[in-house]
């Protein structure tokens, strides 16, 4: 989070152990552009296919939803065809990071 905010990014950190419920609401109450998710307890298929059916069903399923952890690559090619945006592992570099976010916004988001 301090280097998406360090790259002029705004972000709103909701803090640990977070449910999707709670991951989503935050998410319509702040009118993010983007939903970053970091998993390091191995519920990532529980999680994010929870979250992505949440934003759906919010009507905010054109939020870019990302994240990263401990994920198998198996795992990423499953949940990226779900619908997850980019999950980065450890070692990403955050420059990487920060570069995937700007180009999908512009890319998908208009700027205003």
């Amino acid at each position: 989070a301090a280097a998406l905010r360090d790259a002029g990014m705004e972000v709103i950190y909701t803090g640990l152990r977070k449910t999707p419920e709670m991951i989503v609401q935050a998410a319509l109450q702040e009118d993010v552009d983007a939903i970053g998710i970091s998993l390091l307890s191995g519920a990532h298929m529980t999680i994010f296919p929870k979250v992505l059916q949440l934003m759906k069903e919010q009507g905010i399923d054109d939020v870019l939803l990302f994240g990263g952890g401990i994920i198998p690559q198996s795992d990423i090619d499953e949940l990226k065809r779900r619908g997850v945006g980019e999950l980065f592992t450890p070692g990403a570099s955050t420059y990487d990071i920060v570069k995937y976010i700007r180009e999908w916004s512009s890319t998908h988001r208009v700027m205003a």
